[in-house]
């Protein structure tokens, strides 16, 4: 499985142009049809994820309902344990509680206080993390082939290595054998999918640019007051102009891509800047914050392509090797992987747990000639999100809220 920039994308979707997908939450036209009735978005979410991972609808509601303020103990602990004594915490599925991985007795003790499960685990955040930014400053200098994606998993204690079924060229040979070297701090799998950024404003409203199409993810606001659209880092890069349906939305004025995956541009006033998502059955989610949901929790997210679709966070602060036409790779750092369902003409989509926003879909795993989700074929999911807090603290934005 390798990662290919956004005009790869759209030739896995078999059409002339690339559709990148920043999906939802922005504006809709001041001339257009009224905003989609809300949504009451616990509803939306866990029909969903109800849909998506088989539990029943009455267990996703309980999930989606206590996710909040369980996803704020996670964050407590995380910021109170020591990198040194802990290794990160998670929402466990079966049990509905936090879990935090520690490596000392007083850091267990410390955690059971703040209402948290210990698990006595062997390495702590400050050497995974040390290994991760090793693998990173390896892929700077030496490459890293045909590796897809590095970072830590809380859940096996791991820095976790995905690899490419069967590649065996020398660089990403390299790679593996670097990473190996760290012994038990490194799992190394492989996959048959390939990563792509997933290219193609209220939810799936497509944007066109220079033949190649996005959607756009969250709204924002300038400190002046000034309405922008945030999408995906790829989408913008070049400072694209975007238009929709003919109409002109803005021409990107900031975008970081590659190392991250974000862009802004200002929206025209034919555009209305709504806090709201799209859950693609006439019907929209209010957007109220950005409290960032922990690892264990449900997430859902729109695209104009798979549409409404939701998984849990599998894992934060992972890095992804996408490559690019040329046979260079863009490297990208900092992203959260979730297990939704996503294909090209997602990407920019718009990342919701509950009301909060996370993130806007950067690139995911598809598989075959089609580039479809795991899902569709007997594979798991496979989704990496730009986090959008980093987006809106790098641009000084403010989020719109509905």
């Amino acid at each position: 499985m390798t990662a290919s920039p956004r005009r790869r994308a759209g030739a896995l979707l078999g059409v002339a142009t690339a559709t990148f997908v920043l999906a939802a939450g922005t504006a809709g036209p001041a001339a257009a049809a009224p905003a989609p009735p809300p949504s009451r978005s616990g509803d939306a979410a866990a029909a969903a994820l109800a849909r998506d991972t088989g539990v029943s609808t009455s267990t996703a509601q309980r999930r989606v309902s206590a996710q909040s303020a369980l996803s704020r103990t996670s964050a407590e602990v995380d910021a109170t344990l020591s990198p040194a004594s802990s290794a990160g915490s998670w929402l466990d599925a079966r049990t509905g509680t936090v879990t935090v991985a520690v490596t000392t007795a007083a850091a267990a003790a410390r955690a059971r206080a703040l209402g948290a499960t210990p698990k006595r685990v062997a390495h702590s955040a400050a050497q995974l993390t040390r290994v991760r930014q090793d693998l990173d400053g390896w892929a700077r200098a030496e490459g890293a082939g045909q590796v897809v994606s590095w970072g830590v998993d809380e859940q096996t204690n791991a820095v976790r290595v995905r690899t490419t079924a069967g590649a065996d060229d020398r660089v990403t040979a390299a790679f593996v054998r670097h990473a190996r070297s760290h012994g038990s701090k490194v799992t190394v799998t492989s996959t048959t999918a390939r990563v792509q950024p997933m290219a193609d404003l209220l939810g799936g409203r497509q944007i066109e640019f220079a033949g190649y199409v996005c959607s756009v993810g969250f709204n924002a606001r300038t400190a002046a007051g000034a309405p922008v659209m945030l999408t995906a880092g790829h989408c913008g890069e070049g400072y694209q102009t975007f238009r929709s349906g003919g109409t002109l939305v803005g021409k990107t004025s900031a975008f970081s891509f590659p190392g991250n995956d974000y862009a802004r541009a200002p929206i025209s006033s034919s555009w209305t800047a709504r806090g709201r998502v799209s859950t693609w059955d006439g019907r929209s989610v209010a957007v109220k914050g950005s409290a960032a949901a922990a690892v264990g929790a449900a997430i859902c997210k729109s695209g104009r392509t798979t549409g409404w679709t939701c998984g849990t966070v599998r894992a934060k602060n992972q890095t992804v090797n996408y490559s690019n036409d040329d046979g260079s790779t863009s490297v990208v750092s900092g992203l959260t992987e979730t297990s939704t369902c996503t294909e090209g003409g997602d990407s920019g989509g718009a990342n919701l747990s509950g009301t909060q926003a996370q993130g806007l879909t950067s690139g995911g795993a598809g598989y075959g000639s089609q580039g479809v989700c795991g899902e569709k074929v007997g594979q798991p999911n496979l989704s990496y999100i730009q986090p959008v807090r980093e987006a809106l603290s790098a641009y000084g934005l403010t989020l719109v809220t509905g």
